[in-house]
C-alpha cells in the first residue's frame, strides 16, 4: 500500500497511467517482496491486480476522473489578463470674464472638480468674446484675444462661467446683454447666475428690490435712502429740496451722477436728461462722514468704511481712505437680504452712507462684478474661485442641474384630513347618496312642509356625512343592529307629533314600537349610522332638500311598507297616551 500511495501523489503517474499501467503493476520493489522469496511475491501482487481490475473500484474511480481533468485542461500556459487603463474624463472649460489685469488662472490652478476633473481656464472680456447657441448642442464660443502682442483666436465650448464685468453701461456705450442672452439661451451656469447679471444691467430695476426688502424690514432694520424715477425729462419739473443728487441712466463708478444746488441747474440737467433720451433718477444729497461697503463671496463676509480726503463729494472719487471694520448684526442683515434677490446672489455687495448726524442710508447693491477693495484682495479672489469650484462640482456633476432662478409651479395639493375630521358633504361631481328610508335611525330636527302630502316625504335626513365609528356615538348610537328603535323627542317637534294635538311628549324613553317585522328590522341594521350630533344640522337640511325629488321617491312596496310603519306608530303613540 506504500507503493500506491506514493504513485498516487506522483503526478507524472496519473497522467501516463494509460500506457505504462500492467508494467508499474507488475513491477518489484524492494519495499514491497522480497527477491528471496518468489511465493511470497506471487501472493502479494495478485490481490493488488484484483483490486486494481474491479470495475467498481473507488480507486479506479480516482484515477478515470484525473484522466479527464487533465485532458480538458488547456494545452498551453495561461496568459495573465492586461490590466485595464483607467478612463480621463476631458477637463471642464470655466470661462471667466474680466479683464487682463488679473489672471485667473493661477487662482484655479492644482483645483478639480470634485477631486478627479481638471479645469481649463479661459479668460476674456466682453468686448473679445462671439458666440453661438443651439437648442440641444449648447454654446459655442469664438474668443479673440490679444496676449504679449501675439492675437490669439480660439473656438470652444464653455461648461461654466465667472462673470466679473459690468454687462451695460450707457456711459462708455458698452452694451453686452446680446452676449449674457446667448450664454442663458445656451443652459449655462455661471456665478453670478445669468439671470441676475440680466437684471442687473438697469440699476432703477435693481432699486425697485430694495424698496420692497425696505417694506419688508421696515426703516429701521433697511434704511434706503427716498429716490425719485423719471422714466423721461417731461415730468422732470422741479425737485422737493436742494441740494439733490441726479442720476442719468446706468451708470458705474460715479460716472452719470450730478449735485443740483438750486432749481435753476435743476431746470439745465432736466434738458441734458431730455438730449441723453434715457431715464432719470433724484435722490436727496446726504452730508457724508464715511461710506460704507458691506461685501459678501459665498459664506465670507468683510466691512469697509471709506472716507474721502480729497473733499470730494463722491467718496469713490479722488483720494480716500480705507479702513476694515467690525461686521456687525446689522451690517449682515442688511447684504443677507439683498443676497436673495433675482434667485440668489453667490457674490454682491452693499453700499450705504453715514451721515454726520449718524444715521445710515443705504443707496446701492452690486453683484459679482463689484470691484474688490482693501488689503484682502488675494484673498477675495481665492474665496471667489473655491466658490466657483464647489458650484462647478454641484452643476457638473452627473444628475446635477442648473437652478432655475424663478420659483417653479407646482400643481396644489388637497390637504391631508385629519381622522377626526368629518366630510360636510359629498365631492362635487359624484353622486349623493340615498338618505336613508322612515322607521330608521333619525335626528331630532325641525318638520318641513310635504311636497305632495305623502308622509313619506315628511322627513329629511342629512346626506353626504361619514357614519361615525361606535366609541364616539351616544348610546342610542351603540345599540346593537337587531335592537328595537325608540322614537326620540324634538323640541320643536316632528311629524308624527301632529297627529296628536296637544300631546306632550315626556322625556323618558319609549316602549318599542309594536308591530315590527324582522325583515325591516334586518334592513335597519344595514343603514348608515346617523350623523354626529356636533355637526351642522343647516348643511345636512341644505343637502336633504337638493335630493329630495329624486332621492325619497321608493317602489310602490316600499311607499306601503313606509305606510304601515307610520300607522304603526301612531297607535302606539295612542295607546301611550290613552292612560
Amino acid at each position: 500500500m506504500n507503493f500506491l500511495r506514493r504513485r498516487l501523489s506522483d503526478s507524472s503517474f496519473v497522467a501516463n497511467l494509460p500506457n505504462g499501467y500492467m508494467a508499474d503493476l507488475h513491477r518489484p520493489d524492494s519495499s514491497t517482496s522480497s527477491p528471496s522469496s518468489p511465493a511470497m511475491e506471487r501472493r502479494h501482487t495478485q490481490p493488488l491486480a484484483a483490486s486494481f481490475s474491479s470495475p467498481g473500484s473507488s480507486l479506479f474511480s480516482s484515477f478515470s476522473s484525473a484522466m479527464k481533468q487533465t485532458s480538458q485542461a488547456p494545452a498551453g500556459p495561461v496568459e495573465p489578463l492586461a490590466p485595464s487603463t483607467p478612463i480621463v474624463q476631458r477637463p471642464r472649460v470655466l470661462l471667466v470674464i474680466d479683464d487682463a489685469h488679473t489672471d485667473w488662472a493661477k487662482y484655479f490652478q492644482g483645483k478639480k472638480v470634485n477631486g478627479e476633473i481638471e479645469i481649463r481656464v479661459e479668460q476674456a472680456e466682453f468686448s473679445e468674446l462671439n458666440l453661438a447657441a443651439y437648442v440641444t448642442g449648447g454654446c459655442m464660443v469664438d474668443m479673440q484675444v490679444v496676449r504679449n502682442g501675439t492675437k490669439v483666436v480660439r473656438s470652444f465650448k464653455p461648461d461654466f462661467i465667472l462673470v466679473r464685468q459690468h454687462a451695460y453701461s450707457m456711459a462708455l456705450g458698452e452694451d453686452y446683454r446680446s452676449l449674457v442672452i446667448g450664454l442663458q439661451y445656451g443652459g449655462l451656469p455661471a456665478v453670478n447666475s445669468l439671470y441676475s447679471v440680466y437684471n442687473f444691467c438697469s440699476k432703477p430695476w435693481v432699486f425697485s428690490q430694495l424698496i420692497k426688502i425696505f417694506h419688508s424690514l421696515g426703516p429701521e432694520k433697511f434704511p434706503l435712502v427716498e429716490q425719485t424715477f423719471f422714466p423721461n425729462h417731461k415730468p422732470m419739473l422741479s425737485a422737493p429740496h436742494f441740494p439733490v443728487v441726479v442720476k442719468l441712466g446706468h451708470a458705474h463708478a460715479g460716472m452719470g451722477k450730478i449735485k443740483v444746488e438750486n432749481q435753476h441747474d435743476y431746470q439745465d440737467i432736466t434738458s441734458m436728461v431730455a438730449m441723453a433720451r434715457t431715464y432719470a433718477t433724484t435722490e436727496a444729497f446726504i452730508d457724508s462722514k464715511y461710506d460704507i461697503r458691506i461685501q459678501k463671496i459665498g459664506s465670507n463676509y468683510k466691512a469697509y468704511m471709506r472716507t474721502s480726503i480729497s473733499g470730494n463729494w463722491k467718496a469713490n472719487t479722488g483720494s480716500a481712505m480705507l479702513e476694515q471694520v467690525a461686521m456687525t448684526e446689522r451690517y449682515r442683515l442688511w447684504v443677507d437680504s439683498c443676497s436673495e434677490m433675482f434667485g440668489g446672489l453667490d457674490i454682491c455687495a452693499v453700499k450705504a452712507v453715514h451721515s454726520k448726524d449718524g444715521r445710515d442710508f443705504i443707496i446701492e447693491v452690486m453683484d459679482s462684478s463689484m470691484p474688490l477693495i482693501g488689503e484682502h484682495v488675494e484673498e477675495d479672489r481665492q474665496l471667489m474661485a473655491d466658490l466657483v469650484v464647489s458650484k462647478m462640482s454641484q452643476f457638473l456633476m452627473p444628475g446635477g442641474t442648473v437652478p432655475s432662478p424663478l420659483r417653479p409651479w407646482a400643481p396644489q395639493t388637497k390637504p391631508a384630513k385629519s381622522p377626526g375630521t368629518a366630510q360636510l358633504g359629498p365631492p362635487l361631481g359624484q353622486p349623493q347618496p340615498r338618505p336613508p328610508t322612515q322607521g330608521g335611525p333619525r335626528q331630532a330636527q325641525s318638520p318641513q312642509p310635504s311636497r305632495s302630502g305623502s308622509p313619506s316625504q315628511q322627513r329629511l335626513s342629512p346626506q353626504g356625512q361619514q357614519p361615525l365609528s361606535p366609541q364616539s356615538g351616544s348610546p342610542q348610537q351603540q345599540r346593537s343592529p337587531g335592537s328595537p328603535q325608540l322614537p326620540r323627542a324634538s323640541s320643536s317637534g316632528s311629524p308624527n307629533q301632529a297627529s296628536k294635538p296637544g300631546a306632550t311628549l315626556p322625556s323618558q324613553p319609549r316602549p318599542p314600537v309594536q308591530g315590527r317585522s324582522t325583515s325591516q328590522q334586518g334592513e335597519e341594521s344595514r343603514k348608515p349610522a346617523p350623523p354626529h350630533p356636533h355637526l351642522n344640522k343647516s348643511q345636512s337640511l341644505t343637502n336633504s332638500l337638493s335630493t329630495s325629488d329624486t332621492s325619497q321617491r321608493g317602489t310602490p312596496s316600499e311607499d306601503e311598507a313606509k305606510a304601515e310603519t307610520i300607522r304603526n306608530l301612531r297607535k302606539s303613540f295612542a295607546s301611550l297616551f290613552s292612560d
